[in-house]
Formats: structure tokens, sequence, C-alpha cells
């Protein structure tokens, strides 16, 4: 059956998402409620490298669009009468994926004679969160946004009123997460890996380095803990350069060894994240005089294990409450773009068919 045409408060969207290797769309109505979510996946073409490759992804964009496209549509029972605007995730990104997404938007928005929505990739994760969700977040909140790109701390008035309060300065979280899976052998992508392996193992076996920066900072380092993973897993280097070398790798550990590096590792990772949320929390309230109510985390790291753990803990300690996307909604997908584009088109916020991409977010 075919929906009915939704009104002012009740929008519908279509949303792209081609950043990086996911090719989406889906179709979402009011800003929460899902209708389709479809995800073509480029993991295995990606996966004897050790990470995207941008040339790969972008060709295998241009091959999946179409049918992605028509297939959200078909599973949301939704024809160009029933959609009020088309939205993309226009940054950041891989400027080649970026690319195939915004000129398959702009096709669709020009054809159907729609509006065009531009939507950060970034700040959409935050949304993910309030997809399905029969408790929508209060304001004000602080935001987290973990993935293989991006680790960056978030002061959210609104869902629309969003200040970037903090950044990694190097590696992202995911990123680190990869470079670790690698370093022991385990495959891409890593996190998944990573977190199942370390169920298994002893988190304090290996005293990895916990990154604070200074005492008043909100920004994130990784690449500090991976170096001390390296040197944990290979010993220290003699030399220097190319003519560098390691005394073992990780052929020469065994399977438990691994398992408690996984778990040292993972304990690390996530208690800088913790360690900056709360800071974040404390600040905005000494500095800022805000009462924040929510914590909200979004983007592919937000699937793992401990950090979700960590999280619900921290906010019963705060008295806050915790958003976290279904685990569906954690990776790259559509859906968020369309989500986060409803509120956008309700409130008036839309954009044209000069409408860029660009590698770049605006945080």
């Amino acid at each position: 059956m075919r929906a009915t045409k939704p009104n002012r408060g009740d929008v519908a969207v279509l949303g792209i998402e081609t950043s990086c290797d996911e090719t989406a769309a889906a179709v979402v109505r009011g800003g929460g409620t899902v209708l389709s979510n479809v995800v073509a996946t480029q993991e295995q073409l990606h996966e004897e490298y050790g990470g995207v490759v941008p040339e790969i992804a972008s060709r295998a964009h241009l091959e999946r669009i179409h049918p992605v496209v028509r297939r959200a549509l078909e599973v949301a029972g939704a024809g160009p009468d029933e959609i009020d605007a088309v939205a993309v995730g226009h940054r950041p990104g891989l400027i080649g994926s970026l690319l195939v997404g915004v000129a398959a938007a702009k096709a669709l928005a020009w054809a159907w004679s729609k509006p065009i929505i531009g939507v950060d990739h970034i700040i959409a994760h935050l949304h993910a969160a309030s997809l399905d969700s029969l408790h929508p977040p209060e304001f004000p909140a602080i935001g987290l946004v973990v993935s293989g790109g991006h680790t960056s701390l978030f002061a959210m008035r609104s869902p629309l009123e969003v200040e970037c309060i903090g950044r990694t300065i190097d590696d992202a979280v995911g990123e680190a997460y990869d470079k670790a899976a690698m370093i022991l052998g385990l495959g891409y992508p890593g996190g998944p890996r990573v977190d199942a392996r370390a169920q298994r193992g002893d988190e304090r076996a290996i005293d990895l380095p916990v990154s604070r920066l200074d005492p008043h900072s909100l920004d994130f380092s990784f690449s500090g803990l991976k170096t001390a993973l390296l040197y944990a897993v290979r010993g220290t280097p003699t030399g220097r350069g190319r003519g560098a070398a390691f005394e073992r790798d990780a052929s020469d550990l065994g399977e438990a060894q691994i398992d408690d590096l996984c778990a040292s590792f993972q304990r690390a990772a996530v208690a800088a994240l913790i360690l900056k949320l709360e800071r974040a929390i404390e600040q905005r309230r000494e500095d800022q005089g805000e009462n924040v109510r929510a914590i909200i985390i979004g983007g592919g790291v937000s699937a793992n294990t401990r950090l979700r753990f960590e999280a619900q803990a921290l906010a019963d300690r705060r008295g806050l409450t915790l958003h976290l996307p279904a685990l569906t909604y954690c990776l790259d997908n559509a859906a968020m773009i369309a989500g986060f584009a409803c509120l956008r088109l309700q409130a008036g916020q839309v954009d044209d068919l000069t409408l860029s991409a660009s590698p770049a977010g605006m945080y």
C-alpha cells in the first residue's frame, strides 16, 4: 500500500549516503520513523587492502546507487508524490564517493521538482539515536561521534544547534581500532574483531596509556595508544627509519596473549572517550551554566560493547539519559541522513541545485 502524502509536521524524505564505502538510501517520515533503510556494503572489496581504497569505493557507488535507491523506495512503498524532499550526505568524506551521491540526489530532486537538502555526515550520526526511538533526547545534551574517520565532541542546545567542542588531533578512535587489528593480525574491519577478542582477555594484562592531553582539553589523541600497542606486540625497534627492526611480530603471540592485548587496548581507548565526555559535562555546567540532560553517541564505534556499558554507567552516575543508536544505525546509513533532513525541512532549511560535495566538514 502506498503511503498517504505527509503533512507539514510529518514530512517524508528520501536520504542518500555515499560518503565512504557504504552505498545507502532510506525513506524516513517525521524525522524518526524509518520506512526503509537499504545499505550495500563494500567490506569485501576493501578487506584485502586493510582499509578503504577511494577509487574502488567511488566506482562501486556508481554501480550500486541506482538499484539501492530504487529498492529503498520499493520497501517504503513510496513514489515521488509521497516524498517531500531529497537529502544527501554531502560532507565530509571521500570526494569521489560524495560526488556520486550528490549527483544522484540532484538528479532526483530536479526530476521530481523537490527540495534538496545537504546534510553533514557527522551531525547525522548524532541523529541516529533518535531513529525508531520512543524517547527522543532532551536538551541541552553532549554529543559524541566515534567512527573510523571522526572522533568529535559536541555541545547540543537542540538537534539543529550544535557546537563542536572537541576533536581528535590525530587518529580517530575507529582508525586506531583498525590499526590495532592490523598490528595484531586480526584483519579488517578492526573494530568488531578487537571488541570480540577483548571479551575473553584480561584488560589489566598490559598497562596501555589513557590519553588525557592537558587538564582542560576536550580533544582526543589515539596515536600514542596505537604506538604503545605496537611496541607491546613487537618490542622496541632497533635502528631508525626504513632500517628499523622489531624483535617479534603478532605471529609469535598465543591466542590468550592477543585476547589480553585487545582487552587492554579497548580499556584504554574507551577510558579516554569517557574521560572527555565527563569533562565536557563538567565544563558546560561550570563555564556555561548549562544543566546537561542527556548524552548522545553515534558512529560506528558506538556499537562497541564496552563503550555502551561505560557510557551507561556515566549517565547513571550523572543522572542523565543516554541515547545510543540501534546497532542497525551505528554504521553509515541513509536513514540518519533522511531523519536529520526531516528536521531541517520542517525548520525551512533547504538547499538548491548548487549544493556541492566537500571532503571537509564544518566541524
